[in-house]
């Protein structure tokens, strides 16, 4: 009940209320394509704590024991703070590791020793006031320096610096994040794509974040590419296009149904079993190898590797097609004549003469 009256909170909010919210739907992605069942759970920009909520209920829907996993978080926010440990209370969840600090997680990190299991955040998209002028020789950026100007790139180093040798991180992040070369980005994206540590991409469907109209994506990362899984994709990274996915629930937001966020996580899950039934499907999934993403100057946008999905066949014969569309488009020919005789009627009748116009 508490998690919904934040949703609607936010619902009601927009822009305000959405700084402390991600949409469930899209946390039930995250959550459905790591699947924490055992370890370590970070988020170092929790919000108010959806991202473990959502964990510990995966957990307890596959029955597993919620005590196998703990979490760990920060927040600069210290009203979303006290939102987060709340939420996490009334659940019995211990919240003993999650952090406030009004400085954040790049310039005060509250668990600088920590190395989890699993990564999984919503952080600021394209936040430009994140102290990158104080951190030009930090440590974490192993794969570049990221631009002042954007936290993107030091957002996924972040979590990369807190991943254990055999972990996996998800998060969210704007759609500039898979193509932009600005201040050094693209070398960067590079960086992580050659050293074969980007698993999977996801492009989401617009509208679903309270907060924010800018086209966002799910990034996928591991250290170990065969770890929890029994496939080897090494040298491989899955695309999915989501992006016609979800059904609006107002005229503002959109959110994904239940069979939206099973053929997701399904279709991760069967690229990376052994004995899976992964194929690509055009216009929706695809397995590229890194050869092929390098020939794509490492622009990661899931449209550029999926295509387009091919019409499908109604068993109409192409002269049929033509005859009707033919038709239709000499008839709106001649409404548009009609129309256009009307127009130059009605403006005459104010003194506007438009002879000269033809």
């Amino acid at each position: 009940m508490y998690e919904y009256f934040l949703g609607q909170f936010a619902l009601a909010e927009g822009k305000k209320g959405g700084q402390f919210y991600t949409p469930e739907s899209v946390v039930r992605v995250l959550v459905e394509i790591l699947e924490p069942y055992q370890g370590r759970v970070f988020d170092p920009c929790c919000g108010s704590g959806g991202m473990f909520v959502q964990s510990e209920k995966f957990v307890s829907h596959h029955q597993g024991r919620l005590d196998d996993i703990s979490i760990y978080g920060q927040e600069s926010n210290e009203t979303t703070y006290k939102l987060c440990r709340m939420n996490l209370a009334i659940r019995g969840i211990d919240g003993s590791n999650i952090r406030w600090n009004p400085e954040g997680s790049f310039l005060n990190d509250a668990h600088k020793d920590l190395k989890a299991d699993f990564v999984i955040a919503n952080p600021p998209f394209n936040d430009s006031d994140w102290g990158g002028d104080l951190l030009r020789q930090d440590g974490r950026w192993q794969y570049g320096t990221p631009p002042v100007g954007n936290a993107n790139f030091a957002w996924i180093q972040h979590f990369l610096y807190h991943l254990a040798p055999t972990g996996a991180a998800g998060f969210v992040l704007s759609n500039g994040s898979l193509s932009s070369n600005t201040g050094g980005e693209g070398e960067i994206r590079k960086a992580l794509v050659e050293a074969d540590l980007v698993d999977c991409i996801v492009m989401l469907p617009t509208q679903l974040f309270y907060n924010a109209a800018i086209p966002a994506c799910l990034w996928f990362l591991s250290r170990h590419k065969n770890g929890n899984k029994s496939r080897n994709r090494k040298g491989e990274v899955l695309f999915i296009d989501a992006s016609e996915l979800g059904y609006m629930v107002n005229r503002r937001n959109r959110t994904l149904a239940d069979e939206d966020i099973q053929r997701i996580s399904g279709t991760y899950h069967e690229w990376k079993r052994e004995t899976g039934s992964y194929e690509d499907i055009k216009g929706f999934c695809k397995s590229a190898k890194l050869a092929e993403i390098e020939k794509h100057n490492f622009v990661l946008t899931p449209g550029r590797y999926v295509g387009i999905p091919d019409e499908e066949d109604d068993g109409v014969p192409f002269e049929d097609k033509m005859a009707v569309l033919t038709a239709e488009l000499a008839a709106q020919m001649k409404e548009a004549s009609a129309l256009d005789q009307d127009i130059k009627i009605q403006l005459a009748k104010v003194g506007f003469d438009l002879e000269g116009l033809n």
